[in-house]
């Protein structure tokens, strides 16, 4: 086994061991990248020349005995969505082409902190936004299970880079599904933390209320290693909640007694794939067999979990990208040509709005231009109580359902997508497709719970199937301990995709 094809678990031990360094461990992933990435494109920047250099250090620290931080010597990719001081941070979008932030991302620098070694920067759907990483303005990413298929989104690029072996770990970021749906259809591990857990300090928004920063990995305790070292409260982010930070990595292979899980029916009711279904079922029966009850729960508002995604998530979008208007930084258009355009329309429209029109139509893609058109039209005068007011109404009655639901059981069972990877182009013309397939993940956003994805079968045509466990808020140490519970007892998460 090449060392690329160890755990990050099993890759830090030998660090620490002195069988391996920082510079050779980071030189085989870039050699990796260079020989895949190719055919996946999971990177939009890859800071080879860095990577190394903060390798080094790393090595002499060690050699010279110096104190390290929990990830010393171990590579991490970043989604291009968390601000990364004096680095072009895009949001995988024409706006931000040319953006170089002047601070790190709290993540970021607890990354640094922690001594791991930044990688690059991953693929994404423009400013956190679909389930395909299609709506990228530079380049789509192909799943390393079949290139032919989409690897999920909207954190695809950090997904399909830990599944091709081309990063031992990666950060990516949850809105309604963005970590645990690309997670299930590349067949690694996704967590979305309890909203609050990790700091959004540095996270260029999507929707405030939603967003949250986690860990992709390639196994359970990999994930809890990274969580460990994500979470933790944060003055510069006036939504992170200040609790102790469990020691997710030391507890992690600690089995649960008497553990309940709850199955919501309407999870396989018509629509969901036959092979998804049956992959989900059995991963039921694994943990009927390791001493799990199994409890029928209702979730009724469920049904209402993708309507009411849809009007909050764009609403928030449309207020968090108004900044974007060609005023203060981001793209501009050509002011010649703005001024060239009203001489000859003889518009009388004025430049500067002109100018705020043709840089928002030419900077945004048009996935982004639906959701902000859809948030603005739900906070109008008129609509406001008839859509944004109600949705925020369902959302209280969803996390109700939620409360409820974990009086009963300790964790949610179910799956993470109805379908299996879809084929790229397949449902980039219907919009409505592409936002059923948050159906199962939007919920946990809504009412800021903790979710996982990890792999738990494979379809006939060799694609991953992921299975989701959900938690109630902050027990994000139990969530991981069920997870390995199951990990332990099959071997889905050591299957790799063939890639030449």
């Amino acid at each position: 086994m090449s060392i690329i094809q160890k755990t990050a678990t099993e890759q830090l031990a030998l660090l620490q061991a002195g069988e391996l360094t920082s510079v050779e461990l980071t030189q085989a992933y870039l050699d990796r990248i260079e020989q895949v990435d190719g055919s996946i494109g999971a990177f939009l920047r890859v800071e080879s020349d860095s990577a190394l250099q903060q390798a080094a250090t790393i090595d002499a620290k060690r050699s010279a005995g110096d104190s390290l931080g929990k990830l010393a010597g171990l590579p991490v990719a970043i989604k291009d969505i968390l601000c990364t001081k004096d680095t072009p941070t895009t949001c995988g979008s024409r706006m931000l082409e040319h953006f170089q932030p002047p601070y790190n991302a709290t993540a970021v620098e607890k990354l640094l902190s922690a001594d791991a070694v930044i990688l690059g920067r991953t693929n994404m759907d423009e400013f956190a936004m679909g389930s395909s990483t299609e709506n990228s303005a530079y380049q789509t990413t192909q799943n390393p299970w079949d290139i032919t298929r989409i690897p999920g989104g909207s954190s695809g690029g950090a997904a399909a880079c830990v599944a091709a072996d081309m990063a031992p770990l990666s950060l990516g970021t949850d809105t309604g599904g963005s970590i645990r749906q690309p997670a299930a259809l590349c067949g690694c591990v996704g967590l979305k933390p309890t909203y609050g857990r990790v700091s959004r300090y540095g996270l260029i928004a999507f929707a405030s209320s939603l967003d949250q920063i986690g860990p992709l990995a390639r196994t359970v305790d990999d994930t809890a290693l990274l969580l460990e070292v994500l979470a933790g409260y944060d003055p510069l982010d006036s939504t992170s909640v200040n609790r102790e930070t469990p020691a997710y990595s030391q507890t992690v292979h600690q089995p649960l007694e008497g553990l309940t899980l709850g199955v919501v029916e309407q999870h396989f009711s018509e629509g969901i794939d036959a092979e998804v279904a049956t992959s989900v079922q059995q991963a039921i029966q694994v943990y009927q067999s390791l001493g799990a009850t199994i409890k029928s729960i209702e979730m009724p508002h469920a049904d209402y979990g993708i309507a009411t995604y849809y009007i909050i998530a764009p609403c928030e979008a449309s207020s968090n990208l108004a900044r974007y208007d060609g005023a203060h930084y981001g793209y501009r258009t050509d002011q010649a040509e703005v001024l060239a355009e009203l001489a000859e329309d003889g518009s009388d429209e004025g430049p500067l709005v002109r100018m705020y029109r043709k840089t928002r139509s030419e900077g945004f893609g048009s996935e982004v231009q639906r959701r902000i058109m859809l948030g603005t039209y739900a906070l109008s005068e008129g609509y406001y109580e008839a859509f944004y007011l109600k949705a925020l109404k369902v959302r209280r009655l969803i996390r109700q359902d939620y409360d409820r639901a974990f009086e009963q059981v300790d964790l949610i069972i179910g799956p993470v997508t109805a379908n299996p990877a879809f084929a790229k182009g397949e449902k980039t013309s219907d919009p409505m497709a592409m936002y059923l397939e948050d159906l199962y993940t939007v919920t946990a956003n809504l009412a800021g719970v903790a979710g996982i994805s990890l792999p738990c079968g494979f379809t006939s045509a060799g694609l991953p199937v992921g299975l989701q466990l959900q938690s109630a808020p902050f027990e994000e140490e139990k969530l991981l301990r069920a997870a390995q519970m199951y990990q332990s007892a099959t071997d889905f998460h050591s299957r790799r995709p063939e890639l030449s």
